[in-house]
C-alpha cells in the first residue's frame, strides 16, 4: 500500500477525518511479527483473558511446544498443553489451528493469492477464531489495505466521535459510511481508534 496515496485519498472522501488525521499524525499501525501461524495461536491464546494472565500462559505455551509452528503443536500432548495453563477449548483450538495449517484449509504458505473474504472464510472455519479476530490479523499482520471491521466497538465509537453522532454509529451504517473509503478502510479503521486514544483516554488498541 502507498501509505501516501491511501491517506490523501481517504482525507478527500471525508473533510472531517482530515481534520482529525492531521491532530492524529502518520498513519503508524504495529508491526506485524512475521510468524502467521504463532500470530494466529496468540490472538486464540489472549482472547478473554487480562493482558498479563494471557501473556504468562503464552510464555508457558511457547515453553511446551518449544517452537511455534503446526509440527510443533502438533507434537505436543493435549495433556501437555493444559498444564501450560490453557483451558479445554483453546487446547482444542490451537490443535485445530495446527491441523487446518497442516492439511491446507488454512494455507500459511500462501495467504497471499487469497482475497479477503475468502481468508476470512478459512480462518473463521477454526475453532476460536471468529471473523474480528480473522479481520485484525489481515489488517495488523498481513497489512491488507481494505479491511473495514463494522463489529469492532473501537472503530464504531472512534468514527462516532469523530463525526459528533449522538450515539454510537451501527455496524450496518458504518458498513455503508465505509464505502467511498475504499479501497484503503484499514487506514480509517486505524485511525477511528486512534481517535479514542485521543478523545477518550485510556483506549487499549486491538493486540490480535
Amino acid at each position: 500500500m502507498d501509505v501516501e496515496q491511501a491517506v490523501a485519498h481517504v482525507s478527500a472522501a471525508d473533510p472531517i477525518l482530515a481534520d482529525y488525521i492531521g491532530r492524529i499524525g502518520p498513519f503508524a499501525p504495529r508491526p506485524g511479527s512475521g510468524n502467521y501461524f504463532a500470530s494466529l495461536a496468540r490472538s486464540i491464546l489472549f482472547q478473554q483473558l487480562a493482558g498479563a494472565a494471557a501473556a504468562a500462559i503464552h510464555a508457558r505455551f511457547v515453553e511446551a511446544v518449544g517452537s511455534v509452528t503446526p509440527e510443533a503443536v502438533l507434537a505436543t500432548s493435549p495433556e501437555r498443553l493444559r498444564a501450560a495453563g490453557l483451558s479445554g477449548n483453546k487446547t482444542a483450538a490451537i490443535l485445530d489451528l495446527a491441523t487446518k495449517a497442516s492439511d491446507g484449509t488454512v494455507p500459511l504458505h500462501d495467504l497471499h493469492t487469497l482475497d479477503d473474504e475468502e481468508l476470512i472464510a478459512r480462518l473463521s472455519a477454526v475453532r476460536g477464531i471468529g471473523r474480528w479476530t480473522a479481520e485484525m490479523f489481515l489488517l495488523f499482520e498481513l497489512r491488507r489495505p481494505d479491511v473495514w471491521p463494522i463489529d469492532d466497538y473501537g472503530v464504531r465509537n472512534g468514527w462516532s466521535l469523530m463525526h459528533s453522532l449522538p450515539e454510537t454509529i451501527k455496524p450496518r451504517a458504518l458498513q455503508q459510511e465505509g464505502d467511498r473509503f475504499r479501497p484503503y478502510r484499514s487506514v480509517v479503521a486505524w485511525y477511528c481508534w486512534q481517535a479514542v486514544a485521543l478523545l477518550r483516554k485510556p483506549m487499549v488498541l486491538p493486540s490480535a
